[in-house]
């Protein structure tokens, strides 16, 4: 799932599917939304320490699919807080089913377009992590301009990332990882953390999704990105 780079009434980089909701996701998003779901407003900054109850290193996913890998990292990690965002209502619902199953208290669920919610609803550096992964490729050239990864939307996304934060990217699109990578590198904020400057291997948090098993099964490698915010500006950065 990808969002709009240019601004909420511009051009959106991801489409409503109508994936059909299961009676169980149905019942989950009905019972679930009030004790982990956060409606959007475009007014009110989110308290996050009130909204999870507590101060600790939060992780922000944008795009979760149906959550697997967002419901394995809050069970996996009760010490940190997991706020994740996707518009698509039968991923959401499939992720509140889990949630409640597992009692996941350190996950809350946004289900809006994330521009809108980083710009409206986050305040500057509150984040400890982002992670966005497998997001649409959008493979042709005349719809380039959908892509998610993109320096304006990475400026958006560092600004609300600690000094020091971590951002994670994957694809499994060979052309889309080479343009995730010029689009990092735009952005003087952004610290490459792999050696060569360029991936990384596989992270061993990341389990498998559903694009990323689709994409092995059609030859497809995947591609990672760790990147940084860093703490001190470039001192080649003109914004310095």
């Amino acid at each position: 799932m990808n969002h709009d780079t240019e601004s909420p009434r511009g051009i959106r980089s991801f489409v409503i599917r109508a994936g059909r909701v299961t009676a169980a996701q149905r019942l989950a998003l009905d019972r679930c939304w009030p004790r982990y779901g956060i409606d959007f407003d475009p007014v009110r900054p989110l308290d996050l320490d009130a909204c999870f109850g507590r101060r600790a290193p939060r992780t922000l996913e944008i795009g979760f699919g149906n959550g697997d890998n967002l419901a394995a990292l809050a069970a996996a990690h009760p010490e940190r807080d997991y706020l994740g965002l996707e518009v698509h209502r039968p991923g959401v619902g499939h992720l509140l089913r889990r949630a409640e199953e597992a009692q996941l208290g350190n996950l809350r669920v946004i289900a809006h377009d994330a521009v809108e919610v980083l710009r409206a609803m986050l305040p500057p550096a509150s984040l400890d992590e982002a992670l966005i992964l497998f997001p649409d490729p959008w493979h042709k050239k005349r719809h380039h301009k959908r892509r998610l990864i993109q320096p304006p939307f990475l400026a958006l996304l560092v600004s609300r990332l600690r000094p020091g934060g971590r951002l994670a990217l994957a694809t499994d699109w060979a052309p889309y990882a080479e343009a995730m990578l010029a689009a990092t590198n735009a952005v003087p904020e952004l610290e490459n953390l792999a050696a060569d400057g360029r991936f990384v291997p596989r992270p061993a948090w990341r389990i498998p999704t559903r694009f990323e098993r689709r994409g092995e099964r059609l030859g497809h490698a995947v591609f990672d990105l760790a990147l940084q915010r860093r703490v001190s500006a470039p001192a080649d950065d003109p914004l310095r």
